[in-house]
Order: C-alpha cells, then structure tokens, then sequence
C-alpha cells in the first residue's frame, strides 16, 4: 500500500474543493464531490495518470454533487454516497442550478447512500462514514483513521463552519455533527473542506469563534 494523497480541483463558480484522493504506489483513487466543471476534472485524472474508481458525495449541493452523473458517465463508475436523507436536494440540482446562472449541472441518482458505521474504500485505504447533519441533512464525513485524515465537506472550514441558513440546515444541529463526532476523533487529525483551506481540528476546537 502507497501513501494516501489528496490532489483539489476548485469547481464552479462557488470555487468549491473536487477533491481526489489516491494511492500515490498504484494510482488509483476515487472523486470526492465534483460539483461540475467535468472535463477539467478528467483532464487533471489523466495528467496525473490516475485510475478511478468510484465518486463519493458528501452531501447533496449543486456545487458539490451537479458534475457527479456526467463524471459517472465519462468513466463508469459508481456513485457512493451522501445519506439518503439528502435526496431531496439531489433531485433539484438542475432547478437550483438554473437559478445561480450555471449551466451543465444535472440531478443526481447515486448507486448507493451511505449510513453511519458504514466504510467506504479504495486500495487499502479504508474510510469510516460519520453522519453530520446541520449544513444538509444528508451530510456525511470521510474518516480515514490509519492517516488521521478526514474529507469534511461543508461541515466545518478553517475558522468557520458551514451555513446553516439553507434548506434543511440547522445550526444547532450542525454544532452538535462538529463537536460530537469530529473534534472527539483527536487535535492531530488534518481535514479538507468543501471550499477554502483545511486544517486540524485542534485548531478549530481552540480557535474557531463558532466552537470556542
């Protein structure tokens, strides 16, 4: 087994963080979260002389989830994931989309939802699937315990966290997601957001205004 490594590829207007994540021996890996811009994203799988193996969702939003069913097509994979309860907004991503201007997003079908206590994998790179209601109610986190690394999505940022202020969102929910499931996994544990730069959790549990 290879290092994990993780390449972003900012997308769509919202500059949100299609991330891949791969085995840096074999070259294989899978999609996290292309909310669009498709062909940039193949472009830099094939410079990279990566395999795919499968896209997972963190959550149903336009920019994270509206690229998901063309990159399905494009390499015949799987879509994994987000909890099923944000099936709702995978069903209106072209409306929403409509709305904001942006063209080429479609409605998202996955294969398959995801549910806490799951684990999801590629290689040997194994991840354990967290539940984190509160900026979609359908948002899952990534956690891959063996690197102390986590695909956060929209649940927490760098001094921040996600809104609440969307449909289905709940602040108190969102705080309950960030301070029950992730800052108990350890300060050392090192995270990729939705959008911006990651960070650790330690970080965020000593500095973060929303969680301190």
């Amino acid at each position: 087994m290879g290092e994990l490594r993780a390449g972003i590829v900012p997308v769509t207007p919202f500059q949100q963080n299609c991330t891949i994540l791969f085995d840096e021996a074999t070259r294989r890996g899978v999609v996290v979260d292309p909310g669009g811009d498709v062909e940039t994203i193949r472009q830099v799988i094939s410079e990279n002389g990566l395999t795919i193996e499968g896209i997972w969702l963190t959550h149903g939003h336009l920019d994270h989830a509206g690229g998901a069913m063309e990159l399905k097509d494009a390499l015949d994979v799987d879509i994994v994931g987000p909890h099923a309860a944000d099936e709702p907004l995978l069903s209106r991503i072209a409306d929403q989309a409509r709305t904001y201007g942006i063209s080429g997003l479609a409605n998202c079908t996955p294969d398959r939802y995801l549910t806490e206590g799951e684990k999801v994998s590629f290689g040997d790179h194994e991840f354990e699937v967290l539940h984190c209601p509160g900026h979609a109610p359908g948002h899952v986190v990534f956690y891959n315990r063996a690197a102390s690394f986590a695909h956060v999505g929209d649940v927490l940022f760098s001094g921040f966290i996600g809104r609440t202020d969307l449909p289905g969102g709940d602040h108190a929910t969102l705080i309950r997601s960030i301070k029950e499931k992730l800052l108990p996994l350890g300060d050392e544990i090192g995270f990729i957001c939705g959008h911006g730069p990651g960070g650790r959790f330690g970080e965020e549990r000593r500095n973060n205004p929303f969680l301190v």
